[in-house]
């Protein structure tokens, strides 16, 4: 990285054009993105100097931009350019690396058609975060199942992914004000869904158990499944519902901030001697050694990115 660069060491982010110092990003409090949470994103990682499982991310991200009717001012190979770029000028190794489109501003004043918006792409990278934080991954993650129902399908689709958190959010206040860590929600008739930024699993009987509704299809909860199919443990998606999360044997969360992250307790049931469980920790040391054998990894180019201008 050449010295004349502003200091990206603690993110970098791409805003109308501009590479910028992450936390000098700005968006436009007019931008439907922010008015009315018109706007759809993915997140991928970055670890030990490589994105995991990108392309599936990129796939992702076009599907819940049709979904939302969004077009970018960028296409496939220019975005995954954008976020190559983003980790290369931070020097990140370990990155969280985010893909925005908001609906824009509208070009016309006072309009509420959808139509009349430039579609704004920005992206960032900035430093790992894990979505339960790692001293609670060791000793198990305590969950709460949370009385506020999540959002309806038919209304939010979850498998596209968005910003309308305000049910996963009471859920947290819930789970906070009861000691736990972070919460679990159920759906209208009583399903298991997921929890604020993480899918769920359960393991009964030897058997590893997603729920089949009411949840983002995520990337690492694929991986799990990949991870069961190549070692031989039995794994389906299905439903579940509160009293499955209460005769678990064990239970785990995944997500692209955190990896495969064990769970200890939820509500009062309390598994594995209050401690993460064997098959948890064995698909979590599998998952990070998938990592480091290269398993879905496409290189950062460090190099090309310290050797072009931020603007």
């Amino acid at each position: 990285m050449t010295s004349d660069l502003p200091d990206f060491s603690q993110g970098v982010a791409f805003v109308e054009g501009r590479y910028v110092p992450a936390r000098e990003a700005k968006l436009s409090i007019l931008d439907w993105g922010f008015t009315r949470s018109d706007v759809t994103y993915d997140v991928a990682h970055v670890r030990d100097g490589g994105f995991f499982r990108l392309d599936d991310h990129l796939d992702r991200f076009e599907r819940s931009l049709a979904a939302c009717r969004l077009s970018p001012p960028h296409d496939r190979g220019a975005i995954a350019g954008i976020l190559d770029r983003c980790v290369g000028l931070s020097g990140l190794r370990d990155a969280y690396v985010a893909m925005v489109c908001t609906r824009g501003r509208p070009r016309v004043f006072g309009s509420r058609r959808p139509a009349d918006c430039d579609n704004l792409f920005t992206a960032y990278a900035i430093p790992w975060i894990d979505v339960i934080p790692p001293d609670v991954q060791a000793r198990g993650a305590h969950l709460y199942v949370a009385s506020v129902p999540r959002v309806a399908p038919a209304s939010i689709d979850p498998t596209v992914k968005n910003y309308h958190w305000g049910d996963l959010t009471r859920g947290l206040f819930e789970a906070h004000d009861a000691g736990a860590d972070t919460a679990v929600l159920l759906d209208s008739e009583g399903f298991v869904t997921e929890g604020p930024g993480f899918n769920v699993f359960i393991v009964r009987n030897g058997e590893v158990l997603t729920p089949d509704r009411g949840a983002l299809e995520g990337i690492t909860r694929r991986s799990v499944l990949d991870l069961c199919a190549l070692t031989g443990v039995p794994a389906r998606i299905a439903p579940l519902r509160h009293e499955d999360l209460l005769q678990a044997d064990e239970m785990f969360c995944t997500t692209t901030a955190g990896g495969v992250m064990p769970v200890a307790r939820v509500d009062s049931h309390i598994m594995s001697n209050d401690a993460p469980g064997p098959v948890s920790l064995r698909l979590k040391q599998l998952y990070w050694q998938k990592h480091a054998e290269g398993w879905h990894r496409t290189e950062v180019n460090y190099a090309a990115a310290g050797t072009m201008p931020a603007v």
